[in-house]
């Protein structure tokens, strides 16, 4: 009875039926409000992609029509090089690298705009990090900007001397610039330099071929590639003067030979207007008439020995015998006749040129600088030079 009873109420009962339908449509509510949820999110998500996908997009497609470059004047310091040769692209490849500017091509259209930028020198110059290409463009031309690392040698120094001031400037070994200086073939001189007609050895050193002039350093040059730079800068003026077709066409000597005249003059005429005609005294001595000796004699081959040596120069007055006619001076011309071994000082271009064209006086034989300011006086008899000596040392010149 409690069976069909039991049976009855579960098949046919209508609470129990509608309470069990309202439990499932309960459920089934939950369902879908965690759908609808689920969904929402699926939706809000989606449209995040695509918003974020369509800014990433548009930001690259930005980038194939705006030019990267910061936007501040930038901060910090940096040191950059600009090498000879190198281009408005070149730079800017540099200046990115370094994070000076942010693309080479925001240099380059900056280049562009200014006709200025075809005069940026090659050097060193501090700038700054994260800057405007513009910015970078106008200290790359302000020369307060270039890292200067100038040295000026003069003329007449003696290769001693200039080691000496190459290594004060650069802080490289006076003895590294000596070894160097043992191979001048190495440096670039070329081995027809040495040629002499005279029948002596030469001294085969870079003395005179270390031309005298102002010469950017470079910041990782070695004592080889700075004296190799002065040689090429000499190589380069001898050229441009004609220099060995000259001497050997119109003085019929050795371009080797006229460079020790060269370097005569450079030392022993103070002002460029008596150069020519100290190198018409030595020509005239050694290859003239009127000396038979052929003796140059002069003290400033002798001053040269004595500060090869490590010696102090001397004023005329002040030479013993003994150094003037020191057998083991190879420049010794008091005794020797011809040209010493070698130059005696590193000549500049006028004196190149008073080598290579002298002076027409064909008899005068004798010079001395009369007077502080320089002036030489030349004579063509020793009487004559006696006499200028004489009012050299009234005005102190002696």
């Amino acid at each position: 009875m409690q069976n069909d009873e039991w049976d009855l109420e579960w098949d046919g009962e209508p609470s129990r039926h509608r309470h069990r339908r309202s439990a499932r449509r309960q459920r089934s509510g939950k369902g879908r409000r965690g759908r609808t949820f689920m969904a929402l999110f699926l939706s809000l998500a989606l449209v995040a992609a695509i918003g974020g996908g369509a800014w990433y997009g548009l930001d690259r497609i930005k980038g194939f029509f705006v030019t990267p470059d910061y936007t501040t004047a930038g901060s910090g310091s940096v040191e950059v090089q600009v090498v000879p040769g190198q281009t408005a692209a070149d730079i800017g490849q540099t200046l990115e690298a370094s994070d000076v500017v942010k693309s080479a091509k925001a240099f380059v259209e900056a280049a562009k705009k200014d006709d200025r930028s075809r005069g940026i020198a090659p050097g060193f110059y501090q700038l700054r990090l994260k800057m405007r290409a513009a910015d970078a463009l106008e200290l790359l031309l302000d020369p307060a900007a270039r890292i200067s690392n100038k040295v000026t040698v003069p003329e007449g120094k003696i290769t001693k001397d200039i080691y000496k001031l190459l290594s004060e400037k650069t802080g490289i070994p006076e003895a590294e610039f000596e070894t160097a200086a043992q191979d001048p073939i190495g440096l670039g001189v070329p081995e027809s330099w040495f040629t002499r007609d005279d029948g002596k050895e030469s001294a085969r050193s870079a003395e005179g071929f270390l031309f005298p002039a102002t010469y950017e350093l470079p910041r990782d040059g070695t004592a080889k590639t700075i004296l190799a730079a002065m040689v090429t800068k000499f190589l380069a003026v001898v050229e441009k003067l004609d220099f060995v077709n000259r001497v050997r066409n119109e003085r019929h000597i050795e371009p080797y030979e006229a460079l020790i005249g060269a370097s005569i003059a450079q030392v022993e005429a103070p002002l460029a207007d008596d150069m020519a005609k100290v190198t018409r005294v030595l020509y005239n001595r050694l290859y003239g008439p009127s000396f038979p000796t052929h003796r140059l004699e002069l003290d400033s081959t002798v001053n040269y020995w004595l500060k090869a040596q490590g010696k102090d120069p001397k004023a005329s007055q002040d030479l013993r015998l003994s150094e003037m006619h020191n057998p083991d001076n190879p420049y010794n011309t008091y005794d020797v006749a011809g040209w010493p071994v070698g130059p005696i000082s590193n000549p500049g271009e006028d004196a190149l040129g008073a080598a290579m064209a002298p002076d027409g006086d064909t008899k005068i034989l004798f010079f001395v600088t009369i007077d502080k300011e320089g002036h030489t006086a030349f004579s063509n008899t020793f009487a004559e030079h006696e006499q200028n000596i004489v009012i050299a040392r009234q005005n102190g010149a002696l």
